[in-house]
């Protein structure tokens, strides 16, 4: 005969569970389980539906849509490698340029700001950069960012760093590097934020501990980011995410030409980019799969940026853990 606690802890029949005293859980974890099932059939749904809308493209070029690097409509020749350059260039720029700051800024907010200071930065500059529509960021970059360029910073990096490819050739303004940078723009306040949150929630006792066994307090700002650097590492990747997907402000800055060159100067394209700029003016059915296929393509590097943020996170919480142990 079962105890009272084996009586307990037996799963429930479907009869048991439609009892008004477990009927509330039962509803709970049925319209729960629904809506997080409803999140996965759309993802599956659009990736199903972009498929089937890019058949014609992919039966005709197949994977060397990918590798091929001529885009021409009129010829009806269509290569994504352009644009899938532009996107990773532009991303890692932006990346080079707003980590530093942001993890700066996020560290000077929880350790090092004043305490009248530290909600008027988050709240106030911080958090509204965040705020900003793109079409906005694109229309300063437009009027004020691309002339900056062009006629002092450019400049600049090319009688500096004239000599490797990266700063050769002719400045328009327009081109990747301004790209980079108003993207970099974009994603600080993002990884700012994450960042910032990340470094509060670290155990106060873990930098105090450092202090009272004598550490400076870079020491032990260096102790809370062994802690709190899987956080770290998944704002980043929230910001590349934000990164490779920008269309508008990209778009009205990078100058569209689908071209792979090294110098950071040339305009440049972005699978968003494309979409945004071509998508009407597609009217013939290649034409129009082809676009969609870059749209595919984009789905396909955001999963993956996805994965290696998994991973990139595990390893650094086992070497968290390992550094623990030691």
């Amino acid at each position: 005969m079962d105890t009272p606690a084996e009586q307990t802890s037996a799963p429930l029949t479907i009869l048991e569970r439609l009892r008004p005293s477990h009927l509330g859980d039962f509803l709970f974890r049925a319209i729960t389980l629904a809506f997080a099932s409803l999140v996965l059939v759309l993802i599956v749904a659009m990736l199903f539906e972009m498929i089937q809308n890019s058949m014609l493209s992919f039966q005709k070029f197949g994977f060397g849509f990918i590798t091929a690097t001529v885009w021409d409509p009129p010829a009806r020749e269509f290569g994504a490698l352009p644009f899938v350059y532009g996107t990773i260039v532009t991303s890692i720029l932006a990346l080079i340029l707003a980590v530093p700051i942001s993890i700066a800024v996020a560290v000077f907010v929880t350790y090092q700001a004043p305490m009248a200071i530290r909600r008027p930065v988050i709240s106030l500059l911080v958090e509204l950069l965040a705020a900003i529509p793109s079409v906005a960021y694109g229309l300063w970059g437009i009027f004020v960012l691309v002339p900056f360029m062009r006629e002092t910073v450019n400049p600049v990096l090319r009688s500096t760093l004239g000599f490797t490819p990266l700063f050769d050739g002719p400045s328009f303004g327009l081109g990747t590097l301004t790209a980079g940078v108003i993207l970099a723009i974009m994603v600080t306040p993002i990884i700012t934020t994450v960042s910032r949150d990340v470094l509060a929630a670290v155990p106060s006792h873990q930098r105090d501990g450092a202090l009272a066994l004598g550490a400076t307090q870079w020491e032990a700002i260096r102790v809370v980011f062994t802690y709190a650097l899987p956080g770290i590492v998944g704002a980043i990747i929230l910001g590349l995410a934000r990164a490779i997907g920008e269309t508008m402000a990209v778009t009205m800055v990078i100058g569209n030409r689908p071209d792979i060159t090294v110098s950071l100067f040339s305009p440049s394209y972005t699978m968003a980019s494309v979409i945004a700029n071509e998508f009407t003016e597609a009217t013939e059915q290649i034409y129009l799969h082809a676009l969609i296929e870059i749209g595919v393509l984009l789905f396909a590097v955001s999963f993956v940026v996805r994965a290696a943020a998994q991973l990139l996170v595990r390893y650094a919480t086992r070497g968290r853990n390992i550094g623990r142990e030691g």
